[in-house]
């Protein structure tokens, strides 16, 4: 069975079974609405289109706490919960960093457990394997896919997308991703990966932000053959429908801990990068993100000061319990590209520059060793994301065989 999905244009699924074939493709007409700027509706919303899928089957699903069908923006019930009381045979639930609840710290070992409210084994993907094992998936004949990303390759929700869909081509299970908008999808832009960067933190040689839903990255992760062995996943897909790459779109639910609102999610890409640094990054603070500090940095010019400490999702923050010096950015205009503007500020700005770059991190997460000596080089930042253009458009090329939406 397939649902056929066309290059550039959302088609929205009426599901009729066919003997022994796919479900047919079924051409219908643009939906009309008075209200100019219709809200998007994800995929797991549309229960009509999948439901027949799962109907008898035993279902795997990859999941966190945005794995949610909505009744309003502020009002939803867990997709588990929901297809549960739908008599949809839920075996496994598998989750990704951060773990079911996404209460996890970035990076933190998440373990295996069992759903207090369902009683539904929960194994991580962020643990002891970050690939379902054959094992682990004898007794699941679909698997289905609902994570909100948020389109910047070191936010690990899509390496994850990668393993989970290896596992499945290999134990030949379809997949049924359940699509949601991108909040960073209106742009491509950043350094591309080299592949003798790849890491866990970036797989595929893409540029840091990828202007594309998870189940368009899903399409192009098979077609461009990634998966060991050049094997392909069995991908179903329900897109969202009243959405384009134009569109702007507020996340209801925290993708992850330290995301906790659309200025974070806007500056994450760029922000990211600290990550890779000795230089906090709002971690253990209410504006993860959106402020960037350390206790070497010159405080006559990066003057905003503040100390992170021990909190939800950051029991461990960079320089917890010290005064850091830098610099904040809850009020910056929202952006629409990469800035490496404030990693080049607080670099410049170092007491001892020896101090600012964890150098095998950062190069995993630039996915090149070139951003960290063009910024050591005193390079502008005009002249270094001059150096990404190349890149970037051999990307878009590649990339526009994979989208759904415009």
């Amino acid at each position: 069975m397939i649902f056929n999905i066309f290059k550039n244009t959302v088609l929205f699924f009426v599901l009729a079974m066919i003997p022994y074939g796919n479900f047919a493709k079924i051409e219908t007409k643009k939906e009309v609405s008075c209200n100019q700027n219709p809200v998007p509706i994800v995929g797991a919303n549309q229960t009509d289109a999948y439901l027949p899928f799962l109907k008898g089957k035993r279902v795997g699903i990859v999941a966190n706490q945005t794995s949610v069908i909505f009744k309003s923006k502020n009002e939803y019930t867990h997709l588990v919960d929901s297809l549960l009381a739908l008599k949809v045979d839920i075996k496994t639930v598998f989750a990704p960093e951060h773990g079911f609840r996404g209460i996890a710290d970035a990076g933190e070992h998440v373990n295996d457990s069992v759903d207090a409210k369902t009683g539904i084994p929960i194994l991580s993907l962020h643990g002891d394997n970050r690939k379902p094992k054959p094992e682990q998936l004898k007794n699941i004949d679909v698997m289905i896919f609902d994570i909100q990303d948020v389109g910047v390759r070191f936010y690990t929700y899509i390496s994850s997308l990668h393993y989970v869909m290896e596992a499945c081509a290999e134990a030949k299970i379809p997949l049924l991703v359940l699509d949601r908008p991108n909040p960073n999808g209106q742009y491509v832009d950043g350094p591309t990966l080299e592949v003798e960067n790849k890491s866990f933190l970036g797989m595929h040689p893409i540029p840091l932000v990828h202007g594309m839903t998870i189940a368009e990255y899903a399409q192009m992760i098979n077609g461009e053959k990634w998966l060991k062995n050049g094997i392909q996943c069995d991908l179903k897909i329900i897109p969202v429908k009243n959405y384009t790459h134009q569109t702007e779109y507020s996340l209801p639910i925290k993708p992850s801990p330290n995301l906790p609102n659309d200025q974070a999610i806007n500056l994450y890409p760029s922000m990211g990068l600290f990550e890779g640094t000795n230089i906090n990054a709002g971690r253990g603070t209410e504006f993860q993100f959106q402020r960037y500090g350390a206790p070497f940095l010159n405080k006559d010019v990066l003057n905003f000061s503040y100390t992170p400490i021990e909190s939800p999702g950051a029991k461990d923050p960079k320089h917890k319990d010290k005064l850091c010096y830098g610099e904040d950015l809850s009020k910056e205009p929202h952006i629409k590209s990469v800035s490496v503007k404030w990693v080049i500020k607080a670099y410049e700005n170092a007491n001892d520059k020896s101090l600012v770059f964890n150098q095998k991190n950062f190069t995993k997460h630039a996915g090149t060793s070139k951003l960290q000596q063009q910024i050591e080089a005193g390079l502008s930042e005009t002249d270094i994301k001059a150096t990404w253009k190349e890149g970037i458009e051999a990307f878009k090329k590649t990339r526009a065989n994979y989208l759904i939406y415009n």
